[in-house]
């Protein structure tokens, strides 16, 4: 089956903040992270199409040349906007992404999207255990995104089941804070977090 990939992106000057205390310039690094996640997406021969839901002028340049087609973000938090992505989309499948995921590979989110297939609602949950990085409607059931603080409760406790995706997948691995930050390198990241990275190693701060 075919799937849309929604993926909220806040505004790059706000995103980010457990990173703004032990780093500088984090608005480059937010719009890196998200550079690799929509670049995986768009990579995934089972996406037929990428929405990115920001109001963030950088990523609507950024994500527009990656092929992601932009839908508005109405400004009232990160699930408002990512169901604005889930009314949009034009296939029965359709996953929620978050944007901070830079050590992504297609084949991390082909083969999450595969065992969604069996489920009607299902997730996956972040390193922590606690949180959440995809949701998704496999047959266009209604699709509630809950992220948040412990959104792996709100999203069970709404009929996602949990997809068994090993803590070592790259699709678990947002990044928070710079131990997160740190786990995603020994990963390995997407080319516009390892531009950021290197230019950083390069020029300290």
């Amino acid at each position: 089956m075919n799937w849309t990939i929604v993926i909220p992106v806040k505004r790059l000057d706000e995103a980010k903040s457990r990173l703004r205390p032990d780093l500088a310039d984090v608005a480059d690094l937010a719009l890196a992270f998200a550079t690799d996640t929509i670049v995986a997406a768009r990579n995934s021969v089972l996406v037929d199409e990428v929405i990115v839901v920001t109001p963030d002028a950088r990523v609507v340049e950024r994500a527009t040349a990656l092929g992601a087609w932009i839908v508005p973000d109405p400004g009232t938090g990160l699930n408002a906007a990512a169901t604005a992505g889930i009314r949009a989309a034009r296939t029965c499948g359709v996953a929620v992404l978050t944007g901070d995921l830079p050590a992504l590979g297609t084949a991390d989110l082909d083969g999450a999207l595969i065992l969604a297939e069996l489920f009607e609602l299902s997730m996956v949950a972040d390193h922590s255990g606690v949180g959440t990085t995809l949701i998704a409607s496999s047959n266009g059931a209604a699709l509630e995104p809950r992220f948040g603080p412990c959104s792996r409760e709100r999203h069970e406790a709404a009929g996602h089941a949990v997809l068994a995706i090993p803590v070592g997948s790259a699709l678990r691995w947002d990044v928070d804070t710079v131990t997160d930050l740190a786990t995603a390198l020994t990963l390995g990241i997407g080319e516009a977090t390892a531009s950021v990275v290197s230019t950083r190693a390069e020029h300290p701060a």
